[in-house]
């Protein structure tokens, strides 16, 4: 009997699961299913995927409730939106919890600034699921989905490195601007949401051929189809994200907001040396700076600032100087025993005596094992000094080798006028020169040399005194 009545129990939790109770049973049924299990054994339904059902006039009445900035009174097209986030693409709905917390208290502080309704940040779910790097078919990027000449209008640099479309505080900035335009335009954020859709034109075209009407659910029949969809599905985004236990959506794994400081570094750069020179993870920088294509800044761009995280931010700004000088080299790599390349980091570069040089010509009948061992290296380290990625070499082919048993030129040695000269290391940067002699700063360095800028490479004689 025991064994029947689990079965029974595990029956019904799928039927409940699949479709609402209401709508599986009749009453007649319902009442008998009830009276096969005992108290003890009718356990609550905590399946992940239990779909509340829900009627509409309990949705009605919820958001008759809900203290609002903008009007919103349900109707049927709003209602069958609820139901296809609530019970059809709950995935989605999933999506977008798990990305609110990265934006949304951001989107408030900007909408109140401009003096608009909280409720328009939603608008950016059905544009584009608070993803800052999607793109839509016909061009249009970020979290507001600008296209390029729009974005242009509002401030936001687009060319072949950055794209400030992705930028979720500078394009917020710009939708704000341009829906508080589009709302002095037709008086009513419904329309304004909708004009930020399809266009102003088309919204005008809409209220003419309306008679003069000018809400959106009086020009609804004659926006375009795709408008049409548009603010029903932002106000039912706004109904289930103020009622998320109502409809059993939880968030299992939520994505943090990151405090973040804008930091400028006026010069070239790319976010993997940065990463290696503060200790920070590659994408981490990555996520939060979208707006650049290919993780670098170049010379055309180098004045803009990058968000970096606010625990960091400090020693940033403190160690800015050498932070500075060093970005302009590529990161330094050594090639472990397994054959992956690693960073090495900064510290490592400085504290690290540095080897003499000499070029090897392959000859006939050597192998990098006979190599390394005639220079007492590794064969590692003769891989990881020449760029290789397998054992394999070729007759005449020249090979870098560090060695303090190699014949080389002295790091330091004296000229015939006196001067002391250094001879640029693989590694180096001026800030790396600077601390291997005490005393010696980088702008005594640039000074002496004459430098402009603070690139040098591998084998430059410096004057350093």
């Amino acid at each position: 009997m025991m064994k029947k009545n689990w079965n029974n129990l595990f029956l019904l939790a799928i039927i409940t699961c699949l479709t609402p109770l209401s709508q599986a049973f009749s009453q007649d049924d319902q009442l008998v299913a009830a009276s096969t299990f005992s108290e003890d054994e009718v356990i609550p339904n905590y399946h992940y995927e239990y779909i509340p059902d829900f009627t509409y006039d309990e949705v009605a009445d919820r958001i008759s409730k809900m203290d609002t900035e903008m009007p919103f009174e349900l109707n049927d097209r709003i209602f069958s939106f609820i139901q296809y986030f609530t019970v059809r693409n709950r995935d989605y709905t999933r999506m977008v919890l798990a990305r609110k917390d990265l934006f949304f208290d951001m989107f408030d502080e900007t909408l109140k600034k401009h003096e608009m309704p909280s409720e328009i940040k939603y608008l950016s779910i059905i544009e584009s699921g608070l993803d800052p790097q999607i793109r839509s078919r016909v061009g249009a990027i970020g979290l507001w989905q600008f296209m390029p000449a729009t974005g242009r209008m509002y401030g936001m640099y687009v060319n072949s490195e950055i794209d400030d479309r992705m930028d979720p505080e500078k394009s917020t900035e710009a939708a704000a601007k341009y829906l508080k335009s589009l709302y002095r335009m037709f008086g009513d954020w419904e329309v304004a949401m909708a004009a930020y859709n399809c266009g102003p034109g088309n919204v005008r075209r809409a209220i003419r051929r309306s008679g003069g009407k000018k809400t959106f659910w009086g020009i609804y029949n004659y926006l375009p189809r795709e408008t049409r969809s548009y603010v029903p599905q932002v106000q039912a985004m706004l109904y289930i994200l103020n009622h998320l236990e109502e409809h059993n959506l939880h968030l299992e794994d939520p994505t943090y907001y990151q405090a973040t400081e804008k930091i400028r570094f006026d010069r070239a750069l790319n976010l993997t040396k940065l990463a290696e020179l503060t200790d920070l993870c590659t994408k981490d920088l990555e996520s939060l700076n979208p707006s650049l294509k290919r993780g670098k800044v170049s010379d055309v761009n180098k004045s803009i600032a990058l968000n970096l995280p606010k625990a960091k931010a400090s020693f940033v700004k403190q160690n800015l100087a050498w932070l500075s000088d060093s970005l302009n080299n590529t990161p330094t790599t050594y090639l472990t025993d397994n054959g992956k390349f690693m960073l090495k980091p900064i510290e490592d570069l400085v504290e690290e005596p540095e080897l003499n040089a000499i070029t090897y010509k392959v000859r006939s009948g050597d192998v990098l094992g006979k190599i390394a061992s005639r220079h007492g290296v590794t064969v590692t380290q003769i891989k990881s000094w020449n760029g290789l990625y397998s054992n394999l070499i070729r007759v005449g082919q020249n090979l870098t080798i560090y060695s303090s048993s190699t014949p080389a030129v002295a790091e330091v040695r004296t000229n015939s006028s006196g001067q002391l000269l250094y001879t640029v290391q693989p590694g180096d940067s001026l800030w790396i020169i600077s601390r291997k002699h005490a005393g010696l700063t980088v702008d005594q360095i640039k000074r002496l040399n004459n430098l402009n800028s603070n690139n040098i490479k591998p084998g430059q004689k410096l004057i350093i005194g």
